[in-house]
């Protein structure tokens, strides 16, 4: 009776049973997120730089930029991280920071994700001749070299932080407006939109109603990745002092810190933190990037399989048969 029971369970008395995969079933892509442990580490940090950006006012009330202290000191308990060669608080510079950095990488990456689905999904759907003049405007603005034409743009454009912002734009869509074509002409020749285009659907109401959502990954990791260029762009040029130098930002820190010669007098606390907090940026949002990629491909979910059956496992079967 035993020996029954073991050989429809898959095993035989004397043998291991073979483990077999499970596959996960389908869960939400929410629900895939929350419980993928590369999103919950970057999710959190990017939480505690969105929310001392929004507190930044309260903990560190009025001009960040003012005279607090004497030049140049070391970190200590009153200035947890130093001050600058004039003075400044370098904690309340790096806090105020976030809100101009985080404010145009994301602006930055949601227009520069918004036009290249624009683009990508013309392209892709309507073919021949806008497919052709799209793709030509798109391959002008991939083949001009990005750090001249940031620089000549900024240096041309009056200066503000919607400079910054318009110039990072203008060379950062083209990018994604590629990746997302490739991605949207090999669902347009799906059957499902083949169907909607048969049954008189109109063209808007096809792409993004029915080619868009089957495009949901592609464009999370595009507009992550255009994010972490709007930030580090921005940073660039505001280093090589093409930004709004009376804004404080990552980027206008670290040039401020190259100008003071923090680097020749060794004081390593002025450029640090606004260098460690891009670096952490854009880690966070790069594990968030490979989180999405885990939950939308099932070639990289991770396949959990059920430990061998082993005597003491089987023990309690063979028990319940004999009885």
């Amino acid at each position: 009776m035993a020996t029954a029971i073991l050989q429809q369970s898959g095993t035989t008395p004397g043998k291991t049973p073979a483990a077999k995969p499970k596959t996960k079933p389908n869960r939400s892509f929410v629900h895939g997120l929350a419980t993928n442990k590369k999103a919950l580490v970057g999710m959190a940090v990017m939480a505690v730089f969105i929310g001392l950006a929004l507190l930044a006012p309260v903990l560190f009330p009025g001009d960040p930029s003012r005279i607090t202290a004497m030049a140049s000191l070391e970190p200590d308990a009153d200035h947890w991280l130093g001050t600058t060669a004039k003075g400044q608080d370098v904690l309340a510079l790096t806090v105020h920071g976030a809100r101009s950095s985080l404010l145009v990488g994301l602006t930055v990456g949601f227009a520069s994700t918004f036009i290249g689905i624009l683009v990508g999904l013309a392209s892709a759907y309507f073919g021949r001749f806008i497919d052709e003049a799209l793709s030509l405007v798109t391959n002008v603005f991939l083949l001009l070299p990005g750090l001249p034409l940031l620089v000549i743009l900024a240096a041309f454009l009056p200066p503000g932080l919607g400079t910054v912002i318009l110039v990072l734009i203008i060379t950062g869509w083209a990018g994604s407006a590629r990746v997302l074509r490739s991605q949207a002409l090999s669902i347009r020749s799906k059957d499902f939109v083949a169907a909607a285009v048969v049954s008189g659907e109109r063209a808007g109401r096809i792409m993004f109603r029915e080619i868009l959502p089957n495009m949901a990954s592609i464009v999370m990791g595009t507009l992550l990745a255009c994010v972490v260029y709007g930030i580090g762009a921005q940073a660039g040029l505001e280093f090589l002092g093409l930004g709004d130098v009376s804004t404080v930002s990552w980027g206008n820190n670290l040039f401020w810190a190259g100008n003071e010669g923090a680097l020749l007098t060794g004081s390593w606390w002025v450029f640090v933190p606004s260098g460690v907090c891009i670096a952490l940026v854009a880690f966070a949002l790069a594990l968030i990037n490979y989180a999405v990629d885990e939950v939308t491909n099932p070639r990289l979910r991770k396949i959990k399989t059920p430990r061998p059956a082993t005597a003491e496992t089987l023990a309690p079967i063979e028990r319940s048969a004999a009885k």
